[in-house]
Parts: C-alpha cells; sequence; structure tokens
C-alpha cells in the first residue's frame, strides 16, 4: 500500500454510515461495515424495496451507457461512483466502444481506494479517478481535463448522488458549471429518490443516523434539472420504464428511483 492509499484509509470512520458502503451493501457486496449494515437494515425495514431501487439504478446506468454510446458519446464524467461492482460505466461504454475515456469521481476513501485497484481502461481508451465533490465543480473540471477533451461531447453522470446536496442552489450551480464546460451534444444523466410513503420515511431514519443528510425530491424538480436540454424520450420516469431491454427487471412496479437524460443543444 502507498502512502497517499493509506492516508485515503486513514480518512474512514467506519463508526459513521457512508452512502457508498450502505448501497454496496443491499447490492450484495463486502466494501461495508458494521454501522453501514445496522443502518441498511433498519432503513429495510420501513422500505424493503430499497434493494430493488439500487438494483434498477445499477440496470438504468448500463442502459443510459449503452444509448449514449450509440449516440456516438465517448466521453463519460460519473460523479459519485460508489464502490466499484460489476458493470460500471468504463466497462459497459468499453464493451461497446473500446476508445471510451471515463473520469470517476468521489470523496469517500474506500470508494477511491479500491477504483484505484479495481478499475481498468482498455488500451485504447482511459481512465481515472478524482477525490473531489460535486460542490466543487472547477476542481472537477480542472482533475477531468487530464482525461478528458472538453472540445467534444461528453456525458455528465450524476447517479443517485443529488440527494446529498440538499439545497437546491448549489445542485443548480454544480450543475450549470460542469454542462457550461461541455460543448454541445454533451448529455446530461440523472438518478435520483423520489417521494413515497416508504421512501420518505427511509430517508428519515437515514437523516436520523448521523450520516450525510439525504433530501428526496418530486419529478417535476428533477425535470427542471433539464432545462435549455433536449430531453430524451419518455423523459424522467421511474427506472425501469426508461428504455427497458431484455434483462430490465421490475417493469411491472413502480420504482421511487426516477432518471432521465438530457442532451444539450
Amino acid at each position: 500500500m502507498t502512502d497517499s492509499s493509506r492516508g485515503r484509509l486513514d480518512r474512514i470512520d467506519s463508526s459513521v454510515p457512508h452512502p457508498a458502503r450502505v448501497w454496496d451493501y443491499w447490492l450484495g457486496g463486502k466494501d461495508n461495515y458494521e454501522a453501514d449494515r445496522a443502518v441498511g437494515d433498519e432503513i429495510l425495514q420501513v422500505m424493503p424495496d430499497l434493494v430493488v431501487v439500487a438494483r434498477a439504478d445499477r440496470q438504468f446506468l448500463g442502459r443510459a451507457v449503452r444509448h449514449l454510446v450509440d449516440a456516438g458519446v465517448r466521453q463519460f464524467l460519473d460523479i459519485g461512483t460508489g464502490v466499484p461492482t460489476a458493470d460500471n460505466t468504463h466497462q459497459v461504454a468499453q464493451r461497446a466502444a473500446p476508445e471510451s475515456r471515463v473520469v470517476y469521481v468521489d470523496n469517500d476513501p474506500i470508494v477511491l481506494a479500491h477504483a484505484r485497484a479495481l478499475l481498468y481502461s482498455t488500451p485504447e481508451g482511459a481512465t481515472d479517478y478524482l477525490d473531489a465533490d460535486l460542490r466543487d465543480p472547477e476542481t472537477i473540471l480542472t482533475g477531468a481535463a487530464k482525461t478528458l477533451d472538453f472540445s467534444r461531447p461528453i456525458a455528465l453522470m450524476v447517479l443517485g448522488v443529488l440527494e446529498f446536496v440538499p439545497d437546491d442552489e448549489q445542485v443548480r450551480a454544480a450543475l450549470s458549471t460542469l454542462l457550461d464546460a461541455m460543448p454541445s451534444g454533451s448529455y446530461l444523466v440523472v438518478s435520483h429518490s423520489v417521494h413515497s410513503e416508504s421512501m420518505d420515511d427511509a430517508a428519515a431514519k437515514w437523516n436520523a443516523s448521523g450520516a450525510t443528510e439525504i433530501r428526496l425530491r418530486t419529478p417535476e424538480q428533477l425535470e427542471a434539472l433539464f432545462e435549455g436540454m433536449e430531453q430524451v424520450r419518455p423523459g424522467v420516469v421511474s427506472l425501469p420504464r426508461w428504455h427497458p431491454d431484455a434483462a430490465t427487471e421490475y417493469t411491472d412496479r413502480e420504482v421511487h428511483q426516477y432518471g432521465g437524460l438530457g442532451r444539450k443543444p
């Protein structure tokens, strides 16, 4: 282990649940701690469907990336990476277009430690990893420019991360700064938990745990994030209803995780 890796791991507070590690637990991963599992189980008591939400979000990522590759996109800026699991953004993109270039961004040291060890690129493409926060978009842009060409279209992916920025103005400002730096033909990809009785209860349990505060939003609020963009049909919908394919699960039920894509004109 390098000194820099050891320094990142020293930042981990295993006593406080972290979104990436709880998500990893719900997906059946092993990169989580007792505090993550405890709050994860407590939340599942009020909303057992959160395992469904986690799977639906991962499947949406795959369909969205394949759609973008088909649309000619070869560059991806994935913010809020989470603990690496199967079919990460670079794997889906480079499977279809080996020359794809991907920059991951996260501010959890355990995510970065695993990303640096486990995520590899094809020889034709590239991957990079930034220790940064969505609320500091200028740092993200500076770091991403080492791998991505900002004269060519980029897909900005914020899946399951905007919930952890409760301030609407901060969300709009960060997305605006990032998208303003990207050329015409770039895309915004969003997934986000929305209000429902059980999701509201789950969010209350999460916020009571002392972890990073979460804020749910409405589908209409998510639609507003794409203002000025050309939305890809069918717009912002429950994730399994966005371009389902033969492998898509849960198309027969309402999943309170919504998402959509928008193209910068």
